[in-house]
């Protein structure tokens, strides 16, 4: 079973103090065994969800991962790189996270997260959540006050409307439920945690308490 390497934890803290190409590339052979090392950790959790996601198997890591660079074109902050590894395992790969909920994993120093759902999903797919809950509210509900889902994430994230949106009144029952735009779970580590020999077991401990809400969104 791999583990986070410290090295990688100081490869990103290393470049969000010098983010620029410079040090990017006299450093690049750190980076590389610092990608190294996510890729794998990811693929042996890939491999791991496969258990309980069967339509996940034969997902590589390479297809979830994100990658370091930036993208500038239309940003205010020109730095060139990202300060964490980011990866996001759902069917098909990155490519399809505005299709289907899934499982993200975030290895930053100080900001490490694991999370998952459906992040500003499209207006269609959103329209179909909004219509799910509206007829099986209770099913989301028992969900949101399940035992593993309090202790691991606390409560639902994610953007919501200011207003009942279009179609529902605004002494909807459920209607703070469907004034969501993203629906979103969280779950923070430590430093500590994430170079520990235990992460792994609680990243799969995350994601199977994530994998009912990934399964009622996922229409």
């Amino acid at each position: 079973m791999s583990t986070i390497n410290k090295s990688t934890l100081d490869f990103l803290t290393g470049l969000k103090c010098n983010n620029d190409r410079d040090w990017f590339n006299a450093n690049r052979p750190k980076y590389l065994e610092a990608k190294e090392n996510f890729e794998a950790f990811v693929q042996e959790i890939i491999d791991r969800i496969v258990l309980f996601e069967p339509i996940m198997k034969g997902l590589e890591a390479k297809s979830c991962i994100y990658r370091i660079n930036r993208d500038i074109r239309f940003s205010n902050d020109k730095s060139p790189y990202k300060s964490h590894f980011g990866a996001f395992i759902v069917r098909g790969g990155r490519k399809n996270g505005d299709r289907f909920a899934g499982y993200y994993f975030h290895i930053e120093p100080g900001a490490s997260i694991l999370a998952g759902g459906a992040y500003m999903p499209p207006m269609p797919w959103l329209t179909a959540i909004r219509e799910k809950i509206n007829g099986y509210p209770e099913e989301f509900i028992k969900i949101t006050k399940s035992k593993d889902f309090i202790k691991y994430f606390g409560k639902l994230d994610g953007d919501k409307l200011k207003t009942a949106p279009k179609g529902y009144p605004s002494d909807h029952p459920h209607i703070e439920l469907l004034k969501y735009k993203s629906f979103l779970v969280v779950n923070n580590a430590s430093d500590k945690l994430v170079l520990s020999n235990e992460y792994q077991d609680h990243v799969i401990s995350v994601f199977k308490a994530m994998k009912p809400l990934n399964d009622y969104l996922n229409i």
